[in-house]
């Protein structure tokens, strides 16, 4: 059985291979594919106002582009004191073209000058999993913390230096992949859909 991850970014691929299932209860052998598998294959522009319905913008276009079932997430870091900001802009949060690291110098420039305990933040992930026949089912992680004053680890990618986890003084950069596959946001979205995959048909 073969399933797409429609992302173009490696690092999101493996952190969700690590996830899914290999193997289904039924025996059938699971084989994740990205985009890069596919050629001329890009998502479209998110368009939505919801993390939901960007999630499933690219999990519907790449199970119709492909003919295969496939999967995407949208991830949001919420701050309080920014009124939710960045939410759906997280990963354009400085512009349209912006990287981590300005997207990050950004968020840190805004809260200058507020202390830890204004600081508080969630990220929060939708995973949906979409089917060529029109089948669509949603997934939802939080993980509550604080944004740091500065950057710390080197795991990780995108918010992940900067977002202290809970009441651990650890950033998510500076967990380990094993630690951060217990408690992230997108962990708890996609343990929710490797669930219902492990239960799945050989066809779907």
């Amino acid at each position: 059985m073969k399933i797409v991850i429609a992302t173009g970014n490696p690092h999101k691929f493996s952190e969700l291979v690590h996830i899914l299932p290999a193997k289904l209860k039924n025996g059938t052998t699971v084989e994740y594919l990205n985009l890069a598998d596919f050629d001329n294959l890009e998502l479209p522009p998110e368009t939505g106002s919801t993390l939901e319905a960007n999630a499933e913008q690219k999990a519907v276009f790449a199970a119709r582009a492909t003919g295969l079932p496939a999967l995407s997430d949208d991830t949001g870091l919420e701050v309080d004191a920014l009124n939710g900001n960045p939410g759906v802009y997280t990963a354009r949060y400085a512009g349209e073209h912006a990287g981590a690291e300005d997207n990050n110098r950004k968020l840190l420039a805004e809260l200058d000058g507020k202390l830890l305990p204004e600081r508080t933040a969630r990220f929060r992930t939708v995973a949906c999993l979409a089917a060529p026949q029109g089948n669509i089912q949603t997934f939802e992680g939080k993980l509550e913390g604080f944004i740091g004053f500065g950057y710390r680890g080197t795991n990780g990618f995108g918010y992940d230096p900067l977002f202290l986890v809970g009441n651990t003084q650890k950033t998510l950069a500076e967990l380990t992949e094993t630690e951060k596959n217990k408690i992230s946001h997108r962990a708890k979205a996609f343990n929710q859909m490797a669930e219902y995959l492990m239960l799945l048909p050989e066809k779907q």
